[in-house]
This record gives structure tokens, sequence and C-alpha cells, in this order.
């Protein structure tokens, strides 16, 4: 089982045990309900949180560019760039653009991992 769906699994169950504990508790108090709504709302908001949370690196995975148009600047990229160990297993580049970098800048049309 993913860690991802643990972490659905358990909050669930946590607003789940929250509102059965809530629902037995007297209701005739507003601020109780505030505190209801509040408890709910905050345990819902880590487990999205955490599942919206972006993945690391992957040891699978696949990532293609191709057919970019071009790019002119300092750091002028119409390829794929970034650090090695947060890019996919599979990373391909084809058919790139014209990338321009001019007085030293750093341009790239295919692959740059740093």
């Amino acid at each position: 089982m993913s860690a991802r769906r643990v972490v659905i699994i358990g909050t669930a169950g946590v607003v789940a045990a929250l509102a059965v504990m809530l629902a037995v508790v007297r209701w005739d108090d507003a601020n109780k309900v505030a505190v209801v709504i509040s408890a709910l709302a905050a345990v819902a908001a880590i487990g999205v949180g955490i599942c919206a949370a972006p993945a690391g690196a992957s040891s699978g995975g696949s990532s293609r560019v191709s057919r970019t148009g071009w790019a002119w600047g300092r750091r002028a990229n119409t390829g794929v760039s970034g650090p090695a160990d947060l890019l996919p297993a599979d990373v391909r580049a084809d058919r790139t653009g014209v990338a321009y970098a001019p007085d030293g800048g750093d341009a790239n049309t295919g692959i740059q991992l740093s």
C-alpha cells in the first residue's frame, strides 16, 4: 500500500473518529459547534496538504521534451534542466529548439543535470 493511500485512509479515520466523538457531546453550546468544525477542517486540511505535496525523487517515470521553440537570455533553455536526483529515471529531449545565451550566459538545448 502506498504512503499516499495510508495518509488518506488515516486522515479519513481520524476525521470519522472525531465526528463520532463530538456527535455524542451535547450540542447546545455554539462554541462547541465551532470547535467541531475547526477540528474536522484542520485534520482534513493536514491530510490534503500531505497528499498534495510534490513528490520527491522517483526511480521510475519518464519525461520527454520535443519540438520546442527558441530561447534567448542569460540562462536560455529549450531542453530539460534540473537536479539529477529530482528528475525521472527516463528523460528524453529530441528536436529541441535553439538556445542563445550571449555574454557568457548558459544555453541548453538538451538535458542539463546539476
